[in-house]
């Protein structure tokens, strides 16, 4: 018989963090398994793979997306496999809708946008976004004791994948940078807002996109790290090493990164071009 735990969300919660999964992660399982839950109607003990399939084939008439149905299968099957300790496997498998790659911003459109934004600390925000090739959710996390200015760059930590990456600092901000941090505390945020919180990514998005509507474009955070991307591959650096710097594929420790990555920390950033 398998065990039922009395609170299976604090169960899924805690059997994530062991395993490194990030809260985004979390959410969408507790999400996805409650929706199957409330359809399903049956208490976790007697639920079969025949209930588990007529959910997923519900969700496939409502014409649900090939990857959405990936994650309520990965989901249930997490919480059948790993908390309840029950196989739970169907051989089901749906096609993908191919990932649209975000536009690319030309260098003058990066120089435009960089200009629209009058409030000199949302510009900083935007130039290192865009100089170092960070997700929105990586720059808002970056701490003082992240950075090591001297030598132009610095750390995110627990980024996508629960690991850690170097990323360069453009030679142009580690004055700015620098001003910016004098006499603050190693663990605060490079970033907070006027009311001292961390910044959300609601307001880089919101930055973004009034500063796109003065160059008629429409413009979000992530098109500025392809931008970053497509822009070091244009001047002329490997792609491993763009890689590399985008955290597609990080090493297991940090000392092994700095390690491996002598020659990163010598590229210059786009926003220096």
């Amino acid at each position: 018989m398998a065990y039922i735990p009395l609170d299976w969300e604090k169960a899924i919660n805690r059997e994530c963090r062991r395993r490194g999964y990030s809260v985004e992660t979390v959410k969408t399982y507790v999400y996805c398994i409650n929706r199957f839950l409330r359809w399903i109607k049956k208490d976790l003990g007697h639920i079969s793979k025949k209930d588990v399939r007529l959910f997923l084939e519900n969700l496939s008439e409502k014409g649900l997306t090939g990857n959405t149905m990936n994650t309520y299968h990965m989901a249930i099957r997490f919480l059948f496999a790993n908390i309840l300790d029950k196989k739970m496997w169907i051989d089901i498998k749906y096609s993908k809708v191919p990932q649209k790659l975000p536009g690319v911003l030309s260098i003058e459109e990066i120089r435009k946008v960089i200009n629209c934004i009058k409030n000199e600390k949302h510009k900083l925000m935007i130039e290192l976004m865009y100089g170092a090739g960070l997700r929105v959710s990586e720059l808002i996390n970056i701490k003082i004791k992240d950075l090591v200015l001297e030598k132009r760059y610095g750390f995110v930590r627990a980024g996508k994948g629960n690991k850690d990456r170097l990323f360069i600092i453009p030679e142009k901000l580690v004055e700015r940078i620098s001003t910016k941090i004098l006499g603050r505390m190693p663990e605060e945020y490079l970033f907070i807002s006027l009311r001292n919180k961390r910044y959300s990514a609601k307001s880089l998005q919101m930055i973004l996109k009034n500063a796109g509507k003065k160059i008629k474009k429409r413009v979000h955070p992530h098109m500025l790290r392809h931008s970053f991307a497509t822009h070091l591959i244009e001047s002329g650096c490997a792609v491993n090493e763009v890689q590399a710097l985008l955290g597609h594929k990080s090493p297991e420790t940090t000392m092994v990164y700095i390690h491996a990555s002598e020659n990163m920390i010598n590229i210059k950033s786009p926003l220096d071009l």
